[in-house]
Parts: C-alpha cells; structure tokens; sequence
C-alpha cells in the first residue's frame, strides 16, 4: 500500500518539471472529473487574485467553520506538509484520507489513458477528500492565473479576484490588463463575482461585461472604512459595508487576526462574498466576529513572539513585498533589520526587492534548490546592482540563512524571512515551528 510520500513522488514523476511543471488548460482534469463522476453537491466559492487568495481563504474558511458548517478548504502551495492544502474546518486532512483520494485519482487518470500535472491530480484529489467528508461549503483557491487554472473545472457560486499584479507573467502575459483578463476567467455569468483590487483592469471589467456576471467592485458595491480622530475605544474597530439589494449594510468589527492594512481588503471581499450567497450558506455576526478575529496563517506577515522580532512573509513579487515593506514601517524602531531572502528565478526579484531599498541592514541571501531557485550568488548580484544597501552574506540553504541570522542578531533587532513559500518553510524548521 502506498504512503503519503510514495503518491507525492508519483505525482512529482508525472510531469517532466515534476511539482514545478506548469501546463495550463481544462481538458485533461475534466476528462478525469467525468469518469470519477464528481458532481458539485454544496456551494463553491473560488478564489484568485496575486496577492491575498491565501488569507481570503482563511477567513471564508474560519467564518464558514464558526458558522457551524462542515467546511473544506484547498489552498497552494504548502509550506511544510502537503496535507495543508486539503483542510476540513481548518484541520489539515490526514494521511490515509489523501492516500484514498490518491487512489480513486490515479484509476480513473489510468481509465482515461491522460496525463494530469501534479497540481490537477491534487485539486481532484481534494474534491475527492470533500466528497468523502461530505462538507457543506468548499472554498477553493485558484493555483495560476484563473481562466486556464485546474480549479476553474469547478463551478463557483461566488468567484472572487483578489488583486491584479505583474506576476507569472510568462504564462499570464506582459501587463495588468492580460493578467487581469486571465484572472477573470473564474468569473461565471449570472453569479456573483467580486473584485478587491482598488483599480480593476479594464480587460478584467470588460469580460465581466461580456459574459453576463454579477460584478461587485470594492469601492462601489463593497468597502471598508477605518475611523479617524474619534474616541480611543473606536480606533480598536474598522467598519465594513456592503450594498445588498436596496440596502446599505454597515457593521463595525474588531481588527482581523492577520497583520496589516491589506487584510482589511481581504477581510471585505470575503465578507462581501458571504453576503453573496447568503440565500444558500447563511452566517451570522456571531460567526463572522470570532472568525475573522481568530484566523491565523503561516507566513502572512507572521510575527513569531520573542526577541529578536522575527517576521515571516511568503511575499515574492512587487505588490506584495511593497505592502510587507509598509507594515514593517508600521512595527517600531529596531536597531537592525536582518534580511532573509530565497526567491524563484521566474520571478522580477529586482522589482519584488526594490521596496526594501535602504531598509535593510544585513542580507542573508540563500539558494533554493530545484530548477527555478535562484542561487545566492544571483541574488547578491542583484541586491548590488540594484544600490539596495547592507552588506550581503551568501548561505546554500533557506535554513542555514535563518540560522546565522539568529546567531547574529541582539534582542534590539529585527529578523525578516520573505520571498518564497520556501524560504518561509526553512525559517519555521530553524525556529522548530509547525505551519
């Protein structure tokens, strides 16, 4: 009988680039979903975007879960066991569930006589362990793009795009506005589909058209607000509203359990897509309160406790390293900022580090291994061309970085670990934490 690591090496064999390998398209995962005869038996809430699908999950899943719903969420990638892709009311599922899903996968891709990429097999794989289960709600999070994206074989209730960034753009396109079309693909007509993304790319708003969908834009249908110079006991609270049928709802809520500004973006649009579809998963205050204020998730602005402060961050491209950078600004003085960096060749590590510009004290560059991690020397290169400051010290591993990091810094000083899902995961095996 096969282990969890035996299917995991098979779904690695199945493609030339193994867990890397990309191939984007619809026909092979719906050939297999038919002869498995899987058949959408709740309501489905997809989620894509650059940056912010990870913690939009998260709090769709908390709220769903508190609401007293059964609840399964599918997320990529994962930072150290592959079970934290596949949760039933936020429990990573276990082993011999994925092994059984595995299976039921691998019959019927042999039935079918087609090759899956190890991302397809997976997304199977989860519906298989929600059907199984027999959750009431599935939240399921978009791997690239969106119109191409295994995911998008499903058929959303409610799709929300969180963000428009440049990232991938090898497979997604040059600009905002291919990215944004790619993005939209998850949208369905006649359904809800929401954008959280301040500046919708016209491309993105122009297929909604097309297509019939219910758009609901942040800013026009959905929002937030932050109170100003009011009273002390005030400043604890944001305000969230949404326009539901002729309604204005308003509702002031605690700060959500996930670090920064931009999660009240996220926070919004997973709100606004409860409201959505309301009429089929009904949730109370009484569920979204706790939920939203006790969602946690590694690697999203993570401030481990003790000193020095450490901060994880899986941010990796522009946008993303851009808001790390503000929240950063918004934690205090340290004495010294101690930089540790692992990233993908595939993505623009100029620009992703260019916010970090004068901030940083000390560079513990590390190589990730694989066909698309970049060595340090790369990125040394990088940070000196680009009159980022500090000096730079090289390490072969995510882990070994962390480790001299820690040796290095006094309890004044402040340890960032960001760039990559992997460098996140070599930072959490040094400070012997589970995701």
């Amino acid at each position: 009988m096969k282990t969890l690591a035996d299917w995991l090496a098979h779904l690695e064999g199945l493609h030339p680039k193994g867990q890397a390998g990309i191939e984007l398209g619809l026909e092979r995962i719906r050939q297999v979903k038919a002869a498995l005869g899987q058949i959408q038996h709740c309501p489905v809430i997809v989620v894509g975007g650059t940056n912010g699908k990870g913690s939009t999950c998260a709090y769709l899943e908390n709220i769903i879960d508190r609401a007293g719903y059964k609840v399964g969420c599918y997320t990529s990638p994962h930072i150290l066991a592959y079970n934290e892709r596949v949760r039933l009311n936020g429990v990573p599922v276990d082993d011999a569930a994925l092994c059984a899903a595995f299976a039921k996968v691998e019959a019927a891709r042999l039935a079918t006589g087609v090759a899956l990429t190890y991302f397809e097999f997976g997304t199977l794989a989860a519906w298989e362990v929600f059907a199984a289960a027999g959750v009431e709600a599935a939240v399921l999070e978009v791997g690239l793009g969106g119109r191409l994206d295994a995911v998008n074989a499903y058929e959303p209730d409610v799709s929300i795009v969180t963000t428009v960034a440049l990232d991938h753009t090898d497979w997604l396109g040059p600009d905002r506005e291919s990215i944004g079309f790619e993005k939209a693909g998850i949208f369905r007509g006649g359904k809800p589909a929401l954008c959280a993304d301040p500046q919708p790319p016209q491309r993105l708003l122009d297929h909604a058209a097309t297509i019939g969908a219910d758009l609901r834009l942040i800013g026009r249908d959905f929002g937030f607000e932050r109170p100003g110079a009011e009273a002390a006991e005030n400043r604890l609270q944001w305000r969230w509203w949404c326009r539901s049928g002729d309604q204005l709802i308003r509702r002031s809520l605690a700060y959500p359990g996930l670090r920064g500004p931009t999660q009240l973006l996220n926070a919004a649009v997973a709100l606004a897509a409860l409201d959505a579809i309301a009429d089929k998963l009904p949730v109370t205050m009484q569920a979204i309160r706790p939920g939203l204020i006790e969602t946690e998730l590694s690697g999203r602005f993570q401030v481990v406790p003790g000193k020095p402060a450490i901060v994880l961050d899986v941010g990796h491209n522009p946008q993303a390293v851009k808001v790390l950078a503000d929240n950063l600004s918004n934690m205090g003085f340290f004495d010294r900022t101690y930089a540790v960096v692992g990233m993908l060749s595939d993505k623009d590590i100029a620009g992703a580090l260019a916010p970090l510009r004068g901030r940083v004290d000390y560079w513990y560059l590390a190589t990730l291994s694989g066909p698309r991690g970049t060595p340090a020397e790369t990125l040394a290169g990088i940070v000196r061309a680009s009159g980022l400051g500090g000096e730079i010290l090289c390490h072969d591993t995510p882990a070994a970085a962390m480790q001299a990091a820690r040796g290095r810094a006094g309890e004044s000083d402040r340890i960032l670990a960001f760039g990559s899902f992997y460098t996140v995961a070599g930072a959490l095996e040094v400070l012997g934490r589970k995701a």
